[in-house]
């Protein structure tokens, strides 16, 4: 089902990849004909719920590397991270009928959240570096031919020092400045992401950009300028 660089081999038996999947045509009328990847997302689901394994599949392979990258800054090491956006499909196929309604891929992401909170909760290990990929070469877009070495550097440095950061405050505050700052969530959707009042979000943010800037007031000067 996940057999993609990021995520290892498929598991034996379940669902087979399709690496491209296929336009989905579908001729019914439907109230989301405005938003052509719901459309999309919406008839997989309903044909993955008829016992459909390729439409699972597919949805698998249009969200896995998006997956991945949300959870990876949730869950710093490589192989938890794809443990759990392999748990969080698995999750999803057995509870198709659980679909309420919305964006699929906000059904899904907050599949993969829980997934990388019971992840951290259940090992009780704090990662190392919560963004390994910068660490990662393939992860980095090609350096521009006029890329200033000093600049460079400057920008390794400051993630490395954000990097430090993040690994020490908790795994509730750290989740929600990544879904935030990161990802692009707002409040609301946090919220609901993470089982959680509205309230309990800001104050996650609030807490731990507070703790962020006391861990980097030595290194301030790498923000400046």
């Amino acid at each position: 089902m996940l057999d993609s660089p990021s995520l290892g081999p498929a598991i034996p038996g379940l669902i087979a990849v399709r690496r491209a999947p296929p336009a989905v045509e579908d001729p019914r009328a439907t109230t989301v004909a405005d938003d052509p990847v719901q459309r999309r997302d919406l008839i997989l689901l309903e044909r993955a719920m008829a016992g459909d394994l390729d439409a699972f599949n597919d949805l698998v392979v249009c969200y896995q590397d998006r997956l991945f990258a949300l959870v990876v800054r949730m869950v710093p090491d490589r192989d938890q991270a794809a443990d759990a956006v392999q748990e969080a499909f698995l999750h999803a196929f057995r509870h198709l009928a659980g679909f309420r309604g919305g964006l699929v891929r906000s059904w899904l992401s907050k599949i993969a959240v829980n997934a990388a909170m019971d992840a951290q909760r259940f090992r009780k290990r704090r990662p190392a570096d919560p963004y390994p990929e910068l660490e990662d070469e393939s992860w980095q877009p090609p350096a521009d031919a006029s890329a200033d070495p000093v600049t460079s550097s400057l920008a390794a440095e400051r993630h490395a020092a954000i990097n430090h950061a993040l690994a020490a405050i908790t795994t509730d505050q750290r989740t929600a400045i990544v879904l935030y700052d990161v990802e692009g969530y707002d409040y609301g959707e946090i919220a609901r992401l993470t089982g959680v009042s509205l309230g309990t979000v800001k104050s996650r943010i609030h807490r731990g950009r507070l703790a962020l800037r006391d861990l980097l007031a030595d290194r301030m000067e790498l923000f400046r300028g």
